[in-house]
């Protein structure tokens, strides 16, 4: 009898030596699984266009944002190759100068096309896992983190939104699907798509 107990013993712990963290689909690994894409890693960009601009650009709401803060100005101008009627010709002001241009490498700071890092995605934590035999769909909330003056004006970090993204059980363990899953919905995507939470 105690060859038999000492037999199933060693086969149990065979079996689990044999399992890695990835083999179960947790809500502490989807967090980090998710937590540790570019998407979450990476500041949000912002671009900022000054010189001649169009006018959908013009009114965008980033743009929008911007005028009413005071950071850029502008006036009508002629129309570049390529674009429609009408133009504007964005300017920083002084204050945009003082604020924006802080922002950005001292070599990019007299450059018509501006990159300034304006906000990181922070995760919130996963909500809720459905699994279907090897795919599987994460709902999660996340929300903006602000990384200077710039960046809260653009993204509130009050809002939260809520996102669903599509995982697969592959050979070595669950990861994120970079096709889309039964939500039809890849991380960028899900990103995107993603809706404020109520």
């Amino acid at each position: 009898m105690r060859k038999i107990s000492i037999f199933a013993l060693s086969l149990l712990t065979l079996t689990l030596a044999s399992c890695s963290p990835r083999d179960f689909l947790t809500r502490r690994l989807a967090t980090d699984l998710i937590g540790a894409t570019p998407a979450f890693q990476t500041p949000q960009q912002f671009t900022l266009q000054t010189g001649t601009v169009a006018n959908k650009d013009y009114v965008s709401p980033e743009y929008i944002v911007l005028q009413q803060h005071g950071w850029i100005s502008a006036t009508k101008a002629p129309c570049s190759p390529g674009l429609s009627p009408p133009c504007w010709d964005v300017l920083l002001t002084p204050s945009g100068v003082e604020t924006v241009r802080a922002l950005v490498p001292a070599e990019e700071a007299d450059k018509a096309l501006l990159f300034i890092p304006v906000a990181k995605r922070e995760l919130l934590g996963v909500m809720g896992i459905s699994k279907q035999g090897n795919v599987a769909d994460v709902d999660f909330l996340w929300k903006w983190i602000p990384l200077n003056e710039v960046g809260a004006a653009l993204y509130s970090s009050e809002l939260h939104y809520a996102s669903t993204v599509g995982f697969r059980d592959y050979d070595d363990g669950w990861r994120i699907a970079h096709n889309a899953s039964r939500s039809g919905q890849s991380l960028d995507d899900a990103l995107k798509n993603a809706e404020p939470a109520q």
